[in-house]
């Protein structure tokens, strides 16, 4: 397989807002087929124990910089700080993914996050830790995911093979979510009981499990892709590849906005916790466990569905944002805590679509540039929003910052429907089903025959 400019150039399979990202008729496969391939179930136990300590130390960090500080702008900081590294250095880790073996790489990634994590948890445990610690600790993880993100992601298609990419991604998805319905929820206990160091502790230790995940694969049976060789322009040879085709660059557009200010549940949640319902870390653990559940099903249904659809993505991110805006005005605390499931529903189910796309839309050779392309606007758009978030959360009140990361999430997800309908040639048709009006994207020639039939 080409891995030079000509794999840049190569046509890739265009696609319209209702169409899969592939060619090929739409499949339904076992929900855990994927797992029946011992690499990529080594790497799926591995990740639930790490993601496990993954979430306790997210709920714990945050509880902690909001009792050192008692300031929401400092929680928004310290998020913007972990991801901070992936808007700076995002592309180039891409450009490193695509010429380094993708193992190694995740066994070095994966230690550098345990050290973290350790040393976060001696500071907290020895009862010297300042915010500073927090902030330092935090960009530590952010550096080392500048790596990890794009070569787990890459990664997975070497496991399973592109038969099970989809089923793959979702059942990550759906694993990453089932660690955070159990992380909040010890993390809560941890807090209250014997405090936040050992959250980080566990984090710290939790590393263990996917490195020997990692050591105990066979190299034989992974599926081998040729790495790009070291060259100039290969940064800007990944970017003019995404701008090249519309269902990348509209996708990764559209994550873009939802994630910088959609996404700043770590500000929202803290805040609705403890200024709005005036309820502790034990609601802020709920809220988290609400929408982890949500989130599971969406990564379930995924991984149930044949193949990703921009369609599907666009229609969950518009409720995204509406739901949003509904739980910004949200009486009490058991309602606000019940939006938390369809949040994080819609969320998934915008997550795992845009992921599974652009990997099966993306040529193997140019995987690690555009998976980094994709994760530096996802998560590197938290440096821009989760400050703007926290500000807008001390100036005018929590309420006030969801509504805003709602209303700006359901305008970009019609927006870029409407772009990608007019760039796949459809428009948009009024159809009778039994009486009630239909709404639908048909393609233009379609939509000249059912105006001559009306």
């Amino acid at each position: 397989m080409s891995t030079g400019s000509g794999a840049a150039s190569a046509p890739a399979p265009r696609t319209r807002p209702d169409s899969p990202p592939t060619p090929g008729p739409a499949r339904r496969s076992s929900m855990f087929s994927s797992l029946r391939i011992r690499n990529y179930r080594l790497f799926f136990l591995g990740q639930v124990v790490s993601n496990i300590g993954t979430w306790m130390q997210r709920i714990a960090q945050d509880w902690l910089v909001l009792s050192l500080t008692g300031s929401a702008t400092a929680v928004g900081v310290t998020t913007a700080l972990q991801f901070l590294p992936m808007l700076l250095f995002g592309l180039y880790g891409g450009v490193l993914v695509d010429r380094l073996p993708k193992r190694p790489t995740l066994l070095f990634t994966q230690a550098a996050m345990a050290v973290t994590g350790v040393v976060l948890a001696v500071l907290t445990l020895s009862g010297h830790v300042q915010v500073w610690h927090v902030y330092l600790a935090a960009f530590a993880v952010g550096l080392a995911t500048v790596l990890d993100n794009p070569a787990r992601q890459s990664f997975v298609s070497e496991m399973v093979g592109p038969g099970q990419l989809q089923n793959a991604v979702s059942l990550n998805s759906a694993n990453f979510q089932s660690a955070r319905l159990v992380g909040p929820a010890v993390a809560g206990l941890m807090i209250t009981g014997v405090g936040t160091g050992w959250a980080f502790l566990f984090n710290g230790l939790s590393f263990v499990a996917p490195i020997a995940g990692l050591l105990l694969m066979r190299a034989r049976e992974l599926h081998v892709v040729e790495r790009a060789p070291r060259g100039k322009g290969q940064l800007r040879e990944g970017l003019h590849y995404v701008a090249g085709r519309p269902e990348l660059i509209w996708t990764i557009v559209l994550v873009g906005f939802v994630g910088t200010f959609g996404f700043n549940f770590p500000v929202y949640l803290s805040a609705f916790a403890d200024d709005v319902f005036h309820a502790g870390a034990g609601s802020y653990s709920l809220f988290n466990t609400l929408m982890a559940v949500g989130s599971l099903a969406g990564a379930l249904l995924a991984a149930r569905r044949g193949t990703a659809k921009l369609r599907v993505m666009i229609a969950a991110a518009a409720l995204f944002g509406a739901l949003e805006l509904v739980a910004a005005a949200a009486p009490s605390l058991w309602l606000f805590a019940l939006l938390m499931a369809p949040i994080g529903m819609f969320g998934m189910t915008i997550n795992v679509n845009a992921n599974t796309a652009i990997q099966m839309g993306t040529d193997p050779a140019m995987r690690g540039r555009v998976m980094s392309l994709y994760m530096m606007v996802f998560l590197g758009g938290s440096p821009v929003g989760a400050p703007i978030a926290g500000w807008i959360t001390d100036a005018y009140g929590v309420r006030a910052g969801l509504a805003v990361g709602g209303a700006i999430s359901a305008a970009a997800a019609v927006t870029v429907g409407l772009v990608l309908a007019r760039v796949g040639g459809l428009r948009l048709a009024v159809a009778w089903d039994h009486g009630h009006p239909k709404l639908r994207f048909v393609p233009r020639e379609r939509q000249q025959e059912l105006a001559r039939a009306a």
